[in-house]
C-alpha cells in the first residue's frame, strides 16, 4: 500500500497509471524511473530520439498510458525512428513457448508513430533507470 490511494481502491478493478507504476518501481524495489509526458499523439514522432536513447542507455521495457488512448501499452524498441515494436501487457493466456508464435499473436506488433496513436490523447510514458548489466 502507497497510501496514495483510498483503501477501497484496494483489491478493486481500478486501474493504476504510468505515474503510480513509476510509485511502485521506486517504493517496491528501489528502481527510478524517469517520466515523459507526451501531450498528443502527432508528437509522438519528436521524442523517438529520446526512446531510442533510452533503450540504448537502459535497454528496459517502457510502460506507456494515455487519456483518451486508455490501453496500457509495453513499448519493447523502436525502429528507424519511425515505429514502436509494443507488447500488450493484458495478455493472460497460456504462455507463449516459440518466438515465432508470439509474433504471430495480435500481442506483439510494429505500430507506426503517429499515425496508430490518437492524436487528441496525450500520453505518459514510465522509462526505467537501471543500468544494463
Amino acid at each position: 500500500n502507497l497510501e496514495d490511494k483510498p483503501v477501497s481502491f484496494i483489491r478493486s478493478n481500478q486501474w493504476i497509471g504510468t505515474c503510480e507504476a513509476t510509485m511502485i518501481l521506486s517504493q517496491l524495489y528501489d528502481v527510478d524511473c524517469k517520466i515523459m509526458h507526451i501531450s498528443n499523439g502527432g508528437d509522438l514522432l519528436n521524442y523517438m530520439s529520446l526512446l531510442s536513447k533510452h533503450f540504448r542507455d537502459f535497454g528496459s521495457p517502457v510502460m506507456m498510458g494515455g487519456d483518451a488512448d486508455a490501453a496500457s501499452k509495453c513499448i519493447l524498441a523502436v525502429r528507424s525512428n519511425k515505429q514502436l515494436l509494443i507488447l500488450d501487457p493484458h495478455y493472460s493466456g497460456p504462455s507463449f513457448t516459440a518466438i515465432n508464435k508470439l509474433r504471430e499473436s495480435t500481442y506483439l506488433r510494429w505500430y507506426n508513430v503517429p499515425n496508430d496513436f490518437i492524436s487528441s490523447s496525450f500520453y505518459n510514458l514510465c522509462l526505467p533507470q537501471l543500468k544494463k548489466v
